[in-house]
């Protein structure tokens, strides 16, 4: 891992919540970088009629005009994931795809989570359970670990665990699943198989707010913000479809 550059704030999530706040911070001359460039929900639109002066567009063509205004100010929505956040002295790290960044302050924009929780993820996260591998697996070197997830970026995930000698079990994350442990996690069911493990990195390509920050006061997987934006833990902050209804692009661009 390697320490950035000190940023005035980071944005998690590249959709129009995303998008129009690092706007607006940067026309505001504010040091801003935006992780997560996944397009979400509103790429499959086939058309929009209800936003304003940009009518019959598709999701698609929608999301590029944002993404042109962002690059004239010199924004890029950047790929790759957000595995955690960590406040620590006024400001935050971001653990961002094995990098550290350091901000001081938290935009949430990163929508709604399309993976349902593991059944015992929440409960035994940070005891056996990882959402990185990067982060936590030197931990597990020379020992039993699983896997739940696929793709890209997972492969280098797999790859890097494969390489500090751990013992890899790799499972997509579809079906039944279910961790249990008492103190630790150390068991993983899938389908009915029953795997012994020491560690389950769990590699969503996306993750729910709550589970970035933790603290961060939501329900069922909506977090509470006031109409500022702002949540319960000073400097973080949160807007688009990830603070609820109505899941709007004008009210995400608003917010």
């Amino acid at each position: 891992m390697m320490q950035e550059q000190k940023l005035d704030c980071a944005v998690i999530g590249g959709g129009p919540a995303g998008l129009s706040a690092a706007i607006n911070l940067r026309q505001r001359g504010k040091t801003v970088r935006v992780l997560g460039a996944a397009p979400g929900l509103l790429a499959k639109a086939e058309q929009i009629d209800n936003y304003l002066g940009l009518p019959g567009l598709t999701g698609a063509a929608m999301l590029e005009a944002f993404a042109a205004h962002a690059r004239s100010l010199g924004i890029e929505a950047e790929e790759g994931r957000v595995a955690n956040l960590m406040p620590l002295g006024g400001r935050f790290l971001v653990n961002f795809g094995g990098d550290i960044l350091d901000a001081g302050s938290l935009i949430l924009a990163c929508g709604v989570s399309k993976a349902p929780p593991v059944p015992g993820e929440a409960e035994l996260l940070g005891r056996g359970v990882s959402y990185c591998a990067t982060c936590d697996g030197m931990l597990y070197k020379g020992k039993k670990v699983a896997v739940l997830g696929e793709g890209e970026e997972s492969e280098k995930d797999i790859a890097f665990l494969r390489d500090i000698g751990c013992d890899v079990s790799v499972f997509s994350g579809k079906g039944k699943i279910e961790i249990l442990g008492d103190k630790k996690a150390d068991t993983l069911v899938v389908n009915g198989e029953t795997v012994k493990t020491d560690c389950i990195f769990i590699l969503k390509e996306t993750l729910s707010a709550e589970s970035l920050v933790n603290g961060v006061e939501s329900e069922r997987g909506i977090i509470k913000a006031d109409r500022s934006g702002k949540t319960n833990i000073n400097g973080v902050f949160a807007a688009g479809d990830c603070t609820g209804a109505p899941y709007q692009l004008a009210k995400a661009v608003g917010e």
